[in-house]
């Protein structure tokens, strides 16, 4: 008896434990946001459309580890990310950057957090904007032999200034390899 109650206090104090690392990245940006940033110099950047998406580049500034899906301290000191909701269950991010061109690595996980996404796009912010990258599946209507329809849908991601759609990358599937690259599409 006393044997399995001490492994439910071992069990409850690594629950603990566990659940507190989960909290921690929470906590740290928190704290971040209050850091002052000049709003009519600073740009908005958003993710959506997918399970889940991580900010994971700016030029040459890493934002969030591929493997642990933490923030790196040095960009938390920085205050580059915000909290979108104060939900600590949906810990979504946004970014607040000086506006500027960068090239901007962003990981969607459309499906699952198992396999990630991974979308390079250059681009010049404009100042006191707000921009979103939303990923999403192009459905289509087409008619035509099996082997044609079966393949799966574009993977595409829309660059949105405020609310206007400004860019758009498709990644169409290749049949004989299975491996594509995002190609940009006139809006």
């Amino acid at each position: 008896m006393m044997k399995v109650f001490n492994y439910r206090i071992l069990i409850g104090v690594l629950g603990i434990l566990l659940s507190a690392c989960q909290t921690s990245d929470f906590a740290r940006v928190k704290k971040a946001e209050k850091k002052y940033h000049d709003p009519l110099n600073n740009v908005v950047v958003y993710c959506s459309g997918a399970e889940r998406c991580e900010f994971s580049r700016l030029t040459n500034i890493n934002l969030i580890d591929e493997s642990t899906h933490r923030i790196y301290p040095d960009v938390l000191k920085k205050g580059y990310f915000k909290l979108a909701n104060h939900d600590p269950k949906n810990q979504s991010l946004y970014l607040t950057i000086p506006a500027s061109q960068y090239e901007m690595v962003i990981r969607f996980y459309p499906i699952s957090q198992q396999h990630a996404e991974v979308f390079h796009v250059i681009h010049r912010f404009k100042a006191n904007q707000q921009y979103t990258f939303k990923m999403y599946r192009k459905r289509s209507e087409n008619a035509g032999s099996l082997l044609n329809v079966s393949a799966p849908s574009p993977l595409c991601v829309d660059l949105l200034q405020e609310k206007r759609t400004i860019r758009r990358f498709c990644r169409p599937y290749n049949v004989e390899t299975g491996l594509s690259e995002y190609i940009e599409q006139k809006i």
